[in-house]
């Protein structure tokens, strides 16, 4: 029997209620997706090997388990479940999901609501919920959600409950509480920055009128620096350029980082649509306006999507330029992080090394449109280049012109 009667047979059976003998309608499109697919020895690898996750799908075929989100909710947080999941979101079983989100609200609700004093419940799921919630949700939306982010949720929120707590002690609300409540609880806290950690908790807490007597300033936002010198910065660069046995993806997002000032989040997210290629150029479109590849960049750009159909791990593209191991999603921010790192790339201190290089030869308004940034940090960086582009202010318009592209 071929490979794909195989999978056909297997999957039926295992989509199949044994109580009525039908297959689970809900569950149908999972099958034709695999009957479909490109390659059946893959799917077919998957319904052999996987036990944990066909578990999961015969209890959802006979009902035993729901098939929702609330059921994976329930389940640990494994790879096996997240690419389940990811699955049918990706054929369209479930509808899209989060998973940052969805866990700080299962953390929130598992870990965290039952140890709260019932003095401060209140305020901590209000706060947790409506402002925290919110923000994680609205970096989802701008595509910035990254597990450090996430991280910064819970840590905000366990300094929040760990304030409440400091009052509960003293038998003082927290609407009652003083500035002198506040700063015992930062000097408790030495060598750790609970003055921000705290302070978004603290501006809540004023916005929201619970308490307008408490003041806590955090960090201000830090000023465009650059740290990596000049030298370094380009032999970064031509390393990059050059040294073929790095991932074709990791030197493509670092070369856009270095090249291009373009922060992680943003690179993980492109899409296949952003690349141009003609049979003499390769353009790039980062934000507004495409942008032609130099030399040898252009190249590694060509050959990496000859390639890259071979990290897909489903049947139909779904268009992310670097797609990740989940169905349907591409690769997170840590990946690139962590595989830069590890060749001595620092992206965060390379990004402002090249956007200090970028503002000091093009004029910031135009900038702004090309890397996608806004003017005022276009701005801020021609300032610190030494450069004045106040008189090019018509310039975007002029670069902005249709199917002009720009080389950087």
């Amino acid at each position: 029997m071929c490979a794909r009667c195989t999978l056909a047979t297997r999957a039926t059976e295992l989509l199949t209620d044994p109580a009525t003998g039908h297959l689970n309608q809900q569950l149908r499109p999972l099958l034709d997706y695999w009957i479909n697919s490109v390659d059946p020895r893959t799917p077919l690898r998957w319904v052999s090997q996987s036990q944990a996750s066909t578990d999961l799908l015969r209890q959802m075929a006979c009902g035993q388990s729901s098939i929702s989100h609330t059921a994976f909710r329930q389940l640990p947080p494994t790879k096996p479940n997240d690419y389940l999941r990811n699955l049918l979101v990706s054929i369209g079983i479930l509808g899209p999901w989060e998973p940052h989100v969805d866990r700080f609200i299962s953390w929130l609700d598992t870990e965290i609501a039952p140890r709260l004093e019932t003095e401060c419940a209140f305020t901590i799921n209000s706060y947790a919920r409506w402002h925290i919630l919110r923000n994680l949700h609205r970096h989802a939306s701008n595509g910035t959600l990254t597990q450090a982010v996430a991280n910064s949720a819970r840590i905000r929120v366990r300094a929040a409950i760990e304030f409440c707590e400091l009052l509960a002690r003293r038998g003082v609300s927290i609407e009652d509480a003083t500035q002198v409540d506040l700063e015992e609880l930062i000097s408790n806290s030495p060598g750790y920055n609970r003055t921000k950690t705290i302070a978004s908790f603290i501006a809540w807490a004023r916005k929201t009128r619970v308490n307008r007597n408490l003041t806590a300033s955090g960090e201000p936002w830090p000023n465009a620096t650059v740290t990596i010198s000049t030298e370094q910065h380009w032999s970064d660069v031509e390393r990059l350029l050059n040294e073929d046995h790095h991932p074709a993806h990791i030197r493509l997002a670092g070369l856009f980082t270095l090249l291009f000032a373009q922060p992680l989040n943003r690179i993980v997210a492109m899409r296949l649509q952003q690349i141009h290629v003609t049979e003499t150029d390769v353009l790039v479109t980062f934000a507004n306006d495409p942008i032609e590849m130099p030399p040898i960049l252009d190249d590694l750009l060509r050959n990496y999507l000859t390639t890259r159909a071979e990290r897909l791990v489903e049947t139909s593209d779904p268009g992310w330029l670097f797609p990740g191991g989940q169905p349907g999603r591409h690769l997170v921010t840590e990946v690139f992080r962590r595989d830069l790192t590890v060749i001595g790339i620092k992206p965060y201190e390379s990004r402002k090394a090249s956007m200090f290089h970028l503002a000091a030869r093009i004029p910031a308004p135009v900038l702004a449109g090309l890397l996608g940034i806004t003017d005022r940090n276009a701005a801020a960086w021609a300032k610190l280049a030494g450069r004045d582009w106040s008189a090019y202010i018509q310039h975007r318009d002029q670069a902005g012109q249709k199917g002009e592209t720009h080389a950087i």
